[in-house]
């Protein structure tokens, strides 16, 4: 069979015979997202529309943070190839962090941000997550309790200790991101966290960290000392 030509009559080569041939290395991003696109009339339609796609949301950094509407946004780009574009960010974010297991023991912020920093390092703007512990600090469930700037207004412990008093929680671990990508906390982190953990005293639900995740890296609080570390 003769290979497809483009309209200058130029060979093209498809982006599925290159991943068989030369393995998933060799492809370039645009390649690699119209594997996922499967769109246009000739071969080399696809491959356009996923460099159009990629010069419209900046790279793969801004695509990871595009939501369903700006994708189909993109010419060529309906529900569902936007769905499949979603889904195989998500799967790469999945496979990239370490999960924290339901039942799992607490160990570190460390593995906090393992699991949050794929999810969170390209998110367009603040969110905030709480992670359910018994009372042997494994792991019940997380949930998240807020997308917007972090503030007390905002992150209220009425929301914060709903889900923990629910599950019969006793202990919690806060976690939100900087879009920044500069994890330093800020005053108003300074203040939800103090207001947070009083809260937590008086409910009987005590706040084990408060961990901030970012592009560059990871602040813990109680690694930093703002917080009681015993029991």
């Amino acid at each position: 069979m003769n290979a497809p030509t483009d309209p200058a009559g130029k060979t093209f080569d498809r982006p599925r015979e290159r991943l068989f041939r030369l393995g998933a290395d060799a492809l370039s991003d645009a390649e690699l997202l119209a594997l996922l696109l499967r769109t246009g009339a000739r071969p080399a339609g696809a491959v356009d529309a996923a460099a159009a796609l990629l010069r419209r949301s900046g790279g793969l950094s801004g695509l990871a943070r595009r939501v369903g509407p700006e994708l189909m946004a993109s010419p060529g780009v309906g529900p569902a190839k936007a769905a499949s574009v979603l889904a195989a960010l998500e799967l790469g974010r999945r496979i990239a962090g370490r999960r924290l297991s339901e039942g799992a023991p607490f160990r570190s912020p460390a593995d906090v941000f393992a699991h949050f920093h794929p999810h969170l390092r390209d998110a367009s703007q603040e969110r905030f997550a709480v992670v359910l512990l018994d009372g042997r600090h494994r792991i019940l469930r997380e949930e998240v309790i807020s997308l917007g700037t972090l503030t007390a207004s905002l992150v209220h412990p009425r929301e914060v200790f709903r889900p923990a008093l629910r599950a019969c929680a006793a202990a919690l671990i806060l976690v939100h991101n900087h879009p920044s990508g500069d994890p330093t906390p800020s005053p108003e982190d300074r203040e939800v966290t103090e207001r947070l953990v009083a809260a937590g005293e008086l409910l009987g639900v005590r706040i084990l960290d408060h961990v901030i995740v970012a592009e560059r890296g990871y602040h813990s609080f109680r690694e930093a000392g703002a917080l009681e570390t015993s029991p």
